[in-house]
């Protein structure tokens, strides 16, 4: 199969699985977000970064164990939580990597109770096929949850609430938001 045809389901299931994420990943998840990093569609991290938030990430790996996708879900709030970090390696763009990556991702986002997911992207097609749609309303929080998220020292919270801090790496995106059906699973 040559990476332009496309891919069934099924056939993707088999070229690659989805597993939480390791501390032995992140030099994996680092090489990965660094090409997109480089054309400012993703925001470069250091090492420590991706460590202390290990625990967001689930990757997808081939069959012989390398890492072909990353994707995090980093909770900002009780009932808000935020996909980023999404990545595919280029050879497997557009064979249902990013799919299955935000698939889990809001499988997750159910599980922690979470009601709405955000994001922040240039692929606004690609999270509209998820449901996401854009932000009509910039001011997602009520003024008390906004004041609270201020104290955050988190990059993507400061992305989220449209600080100036983080013009230089936002101009362009577009901001998106899914409403979650669900409940957490007991």
């Amino acid at each position: 199969m040559t990476a332009a045809q496309p891919v069934t389901e099924s056939a993707a299931a088999q070229a690659f699985r989805l597993r939480r994420a390791r501390t032995s990943d992140v030099a994996a998840i680092r090489r990965l977000v660094a090409p997109l990093a480089e054309r400012r569609i993703l925001i470069s991290k250091e090492s420590v970064a991706y460590y202390e938030a290990i625990q967001e990430f689930r990757v997808a790996e081939t069959p012989e164990g390398e890492l072909i996708g990353c994707g995090a879900l980093h909770v900002m709030w009780e009932d808000l939580a935020e996909v980023r970090t999404l990545a595919a390696a280029d050879d497997w763009r557009g064979r249902g990597v990013g799919h299955a990556l935000v698939e889990q991702l809001l499988r997750d986002a159910v599980d922690v109770g979470v009601q709405r997911v955000f994001c922040l992207t240039f692929e606004v097609g690609f999270f509209e096929r998820h449901g996401f749609e854009v932000m009509a309303d910039q001011s997602a929080v009520d003024p008390e949850v906004y004041s609270e998220l201020l104290r955050s020292s988190d990059e993507g919270v400061a992305e989220f609430l449209d600080l100036a801090r983080v013009k230089p790496n936002t101009l362009g995106n577009t901001r998106m938001i899914k409403w979650l059906a669900g409940r957490a699973r007991e």
